[in-house]
């Protein structure tokens, strides 16, 4: 692996590339490793930062958020269209031009909140094109300033090396962020790819790429496949999640979903509710073929949950506390998760809290520490044909008074049934019928869905290479 220093300086001697550094937060750390290198002059046409705001906004406008992509694009816009204009009628025939803009919070004095940032590249293919965008956004770990901007400016130097050296491989890209940073000391939660040569390249693979490589725990997109950065988009909102595998999404998902909004929504404010966002959740085990993620399967999925307006997640958390942790980093408000009797009961497993020093108890402590609540759609036995809801379900014995103070407190809430033909068959028994081509199937999907259930479509995780 080559070092931070060897990345910036194979650049630097790059006679074929030349930019602009703009970074705002965190000193400007990128452009440092490349003056700290040897031919700085071959790639650095201008380096600046304008951290008073007052000046921020006459150079690049006004705006709501300064640690934001609105003003990251502001940055972008402004950077390199001056670099074409000054420099494009004497060298735009040879030169590949690029400008590289960061604006960060990074931690100030006597401070303890989010530390976190937006790193953009805008560049050319190749001479002559018209630009491309790359958009990261990413969470600084360490706890000192010092620190912080020394991870800072090596994850811009790997961004900008990566553009020009790994954009032809997206896993290869995205393993390539951190090099020369060990763990734990960033996150990149999105990654998105936009402009000249990315118009079919699906950056919901972006965010699976990032998950997969550990770079961060979930990602995040909306209805119209659009990538978000999750904070953002949860940002003091109720949310009302669902965990699941969608294979294939069912008239059943979004039953239990329609149901348990119902009985969600009594715990909000007046008005709140169509602020409500409802997450339909994969998590990497749910992915998994094998040892490895089908992407295609990944993406047919993805699909059909957004067909029928749905905005997905997928992480990394198999415990239910670890994701309710997750969630509660964004908001205040109420946070419902949706789960059925079966998925209730493997509450209760041993399995699930066995690293925890507290063991079941600190398991459900950590689960329910926020304005966290469980709905519990009921359960049919399908030989018996008795119907399990929350309030008849039976724990393990030595629970038994830890589940009806969750009952009695509200922790836990039932939810009433709905169509009970839709419990029928499980989304396994659905698959099954796909598989073998028993039009049954159709009646249990939505009609929304009926393509991707079926689609084995052409999905390439792959990058432009010029």
């Amino acid at each position: 692996m080559p070092s931070t220093l060897d990345k910036a300086q194979e650049l630097n001697l790059d006679g074929g590339i030349y930019g602009t550094f703009a970074e705002i937060g965190a000193g400007q750390e990128t452009a440092n490793w490349f003056f700290r290198a040897s031919g700085s002059a071959g790639l650095v046409a201008k380096s600046i930062s304008a951290y008073d705001m007052t000046m921020s906004d006459a150079i690049y406008g006004k705006c709501d958020r300064y640690v934001s992509r609105m003003r990251l694009r502001q940055m972008l816009d402004h950077e390199f269209s001056i670099l074409l204009e000054r420099l494009g009628p004497k060298r735009g025939d040879s030169t590949t031009f690029f400008a590289f803009c960061n604006t960060v919070r990074a931690r100030g004095y006597q401070d303890s909140g989010e530390c976190h940032g937006w790193l953009g590249l805008r560049f050319q293919l190749k001479p002559g094109d018209p630009p491309s965008d790359i958009f990261v956004h990413i969470r600084l770990l360490d706890a000192s300033n010092p620190d912080q901007m020394e991870a800072l400016g090596v994850a811009g130097v790997n961004l900008i090396h990566a553009a020009f050296h790994h954009r032809g491989h997206l896993s290869r890209f995205v393993a390539s962020l951190v090099e020369n940073i060990r763990p734990g000391r960033v996150e990149i939660d999105m990654l998105k790819f936009h402009g000249h040569g990315y118009g079919f390249f699906d950056n919901r693979l972006c965010s699976l790429a990032l998950v997969e490589a550990g770079l961060t725990e979930a990602a995040m997109f909306l209805p119209d496949g659009e990538v978000v950065q999750a904070a953002e988009a949860l940002y003091k909102r109720p949310i009302l999640l669902l965990r699941g595998s969608f294979d294939p999404v069912s008239k059943l998902h979004l039953q239990m979903l329609e149901q348990a909004r119902e009985v969600f929504s009594t715990k909000l404010e007046p008005g709140e509710g169509d602020r409500t966002i409802e997450l339909c959740e994969m998590t990497m085990a749910n992915l998994l073929r094998g040892r490895a993620v089908d992407h295609v399967d990944f993406i047919d999925r993805c699909d059909a949950l957004q067909a029928l307006g749905k905005t997905v997640l997928v992480s990394r958390y198999a415990e239910f506390h670890r994701i309710a942790a997750y969630l509660s980093r964004s908001t205040e408000r109420p946070i419902g998760i949706v789960l059925s009797i079966g998925l209730l009961n493997e509450l209760f497993k041993a399995k699930w809290s066995e690293k925890l020093a507290g063991g079941l108890l600190e398991s459900f402590g950590r689960l329910f520490k926020n304005q966290v609540t469980l709905y519990v759609y009921p359960w049919k036995n399908r030989r018996t044909g008795e119907m399990v809801d929350a309030n008849g379900f039976k724990p393990p014995a030595e629970c038994g008074s830890l589940y009806r103070h969750f009952l009695e407190t509200g922790r836990i809430r039932p939810v009433p049934a709905g169509d009970e033909g839709l419990m029928r068959y499980t989304g396994r028994d659905i698959r099954a019928m796909i598989e073998r081509g028993d039009p049954i199937w159709r009646s249990f999907v939505p009609e929304a869905a009926h393509r991707s259930a079926s689609h084995a479509g052409h999905h390439a995780a792959r990058l432009p290479e010029s």
